[in-house]
């Protein structure tokens, strides 16, 4: 089976990796060609556009940062959906809008392909290590089809339902959690600094109960440290809950709390700082704190 992957930033580097580490035969393109340099120097092929990799591939896997990203690769110049053939598969792994999704997987499927949505969870890391978390929308026997391509990168694999774009809604209320999570986590410490503690006797203390999370025994230990590089960067942190705000606000649904995260990330985010990881969420609440 021939599996092609489009987009290799900050995610689909470490998915694309742990394929050719597997011995998949593995085509890649990206945007910019910098990124396709350590596959080549691998042996593994490099498509000159979206359409070549598209023509090359059973499967094409997609991991870009927005839904007009989305929109580009696959149905503008030489894009994926010119070179789908019939029977072909687009698994698409980026966070976009549940709506979008519907649609693009209906245009691709006037040409007899089928689009799967399957958006990760799990950060750089978690594409890094192939431990991260797969929520997929689409056609259950292509799922099966696809899934052992997709257990490669990742531990958790979830059909959520078999209509695209279920897939993209699950991954909005992951980032709900991931958000509001960060949220307590970044207030926590700040209590557990004002209070004089050992902070990491605190996280021991803590992780291990009820207040243990992912977000708090993985960011923890780099905000006391100053770590600052993203698992997840703001900037896509932002996009993500705009998505969020959009779709809660088309089904009738109120998110204070991700609405209230979302305005503290857009401060950071016009401070020059949303580059950085989403941890440094932290620095929104300092910043009350030192102008008090």
């Amino acid at each position: 089976m021939r599996i092609g992957f489009a987009g290799l930033g900050i995610m689909g580097s470490g998915m694309a990796g742990n394929l050719a580490a597997a011995g998949i035969d593995l085509t890649v393109w990206n945007r910019s060609p910098g990124p396709t340099q350590p596959f080549s120097e691998r042996g593994i092929a490099v498509a000159s556009s979206p359409r070549e990799l598209a023509t090359e591939s059973d499967i094409v896997m997609l991991c870009v940062s927005d839904t007009p990203d989305v929109e580009a690769v696959v149905f503008g110049d030489a894009g994926l959906a010119e070179g789908l053939g019939d029977g072909a598969v687009l698994v698409d792994h980026s966070t976009i809008s549940p709506e979008a999704t519907a649609g693009f997987a209906a245009r691709i499927a006037d040409g007899g392909a089928t689009w799967i949505d399957a958006p990760v969870s799990g950060g750089s890391e978690g594409a890094e290590k192939g431990t991260l978390s797969v929520m997929v929308g689409g056609d259950p026997p292509t799922f099966d089809r696809v899934r052992p391509v997709m257990e490669h990168f990742a531990t958790t694999i979830t059909h959520i339902g078999p209509e695209p774009g279920m897939g993209q809604t699950a991954k909005l209320v992951n980032q709900i959690l991931v958000v509001v999570t960060q949220l307590g986590v970044s207030e926590a410490l700040l209590v557990a600094e004002a209070g004089g503690l050992d902070l990491e006797k605190t996280l021991r203390a803590v992780e291990g109960g009820a207040a243990g999370s992912w977000m708090l025994s993985n960011r923890w230990p780099q905000m006391i440290a100053d770590d600052w590089r993203p698992g997840f960067t703001i900037d896509l942190q932002l996009k993500d809950l705009r998505l969020v705000l959009d779709a809660a606000d088309e089904l009738g649904v109120p998110t204070p709390g991700t609405a209230l995260t979302f305005q503290m990330y857009r401060a950071l985010q016009r401070a020059g700082l949303g580059g950085e990881g989403n941890h440094a969420l932290v620095k929104a609440l300092r910043g009350m704190t030192e102008s008090s």
